[in-house]
């Protein structure tokens, strides 16, 4: 017959430890604060649990599975440290969450058994974790505060003063698994209410930012020099000038042509010249090379070199 059935205590198989304990938050411990214990996955337990395990054949490091009966909920955990008083454990306050725990709840804790992490696949519950530079790096040394992950909980970690808060998703070789010293494989899975940004194709940038150069309004005449009508200064009357100041002076427009290097946000002026006159347009040459006039270095009325001889013998 079994001794501790006997004394109507839990059973203490070797390599069995199961026990039942009212749970609170960190806050109501005694002394000063333990903020590593909130940002971390591993929790306080009394003295006796440490007497009661080092007589169990358990395997270590020591994880324990915590399970709310009243609610069907279960995590896993690991020890920080054997402070606590007797008959209570303290958590922390997002294990508490995932529980449905209030303060002061009863919560079975059994030893257990996990297998080493392979993969992991979070979810960021919010979109401010990706205003961190390096945040593989923050998470990592964030969970170097957990012993152990289980499927379906969700984690929160201290950075920068900040809370964030971690949906585990899947979880590889086993729903629930043992972080410590193993090499494991992190994958990020879009945050809690981000949004891919709509990337355009060229050809629709193109359209969208092509300006309607048909509503711009063009002058219906063109600037006309001396085109007032004069007066006399002795008072006589001006002939009547064949001349008209309309006509040809005219000048007709056309559309322009649309500026196809226009850029958003860049001012581009429109300069719209009139259409050169019949009368003022002039033929370009065609180029023709080797058409100048040539030139002899050599004058004629120069003194030969033979007759400068000549010259000085005589002198």
């Amino acid at each position: 017959m079994d001794v501790y059935n006997m004394l109507g205590l839990p059973s203490m198989r070797p390599g069995v430890f199961r026990r039942q304990y009212r749970c609170f938050s960190v806050s109501f411990m005694e002394g000063k604060d333990r903020p590593d214990v909130d940002n971390g996955g591993k929790i306080i337990m009394p003295p006796s649990a440490l007497d009661a395990l080092t007589q169990s054949n358990i395997q270590y490091p020591m994880l324990f599975k915590l399970t709310n009966s009243e609610e069907n909920k279960s995590t896993h955990c690991g020890v920080l440290e054997f402070v606590a008083d007797q008959g209570k454990i303290y958590i922390p306050h997002w294990m508490m969450k995932n529980l449905l725990l209030q303060e002061g709840a009863v919560v079975a804790i059994e030893s257990i058994s996990l297998p080493v992490a392979q993969y992991v696949k979070i979810q960021p519950q919010s979109v401010e974790f990706l205003d961190i530079s390096n945040p593989k790096a923050v998470l990592e040394h964030a969970l170097r505060s957990f012993a152990c992950l289980t499927v379906g909980d969700i984690i929160a970690i201290n950075y920068n003063d900040k809370h964030y808060e971690f949906n585990v998703l899947e979880l590889k070789p086993r729903n629930a698994v043992s972080i410590i010293e193993c090499d494991m494989n992190v994958e990020f899975a879009p945050p809690v209410g981000y949004k891919e940004p709509v990337y355009k194709k060229a050809e629709e940038k193109m359209e969208e930012d092509e300006v309607d150069y048909s509503s711009v309004k063009l002058p219906q005449a063109s600037f006309q020099v001396f085109g007032c009508e004069g007066n006399r200064l002795d008072g006589r009357q001006k002939k009547d000038s064949p001349v008209t100041t309309t006509g040809s002076h005219s000048l007709q427009h056309q559309r322009g042509i649309p500026n196809y290097d226009y850029q958003k946000g860049k001012i581009t002026f429109i300069r719209n010249g009139g259409v050169k006159r019949e009368e003022d347009k002039i033929e370009e040459k065609a180029f023709s090379p080797f058409q100048g006039e040539g030139k002899n270095l050599k004058s004629r009325n120069a003194i030969k070199p033979s007759s400068s001889r000549q010259i000085l013998t005589a002198a």
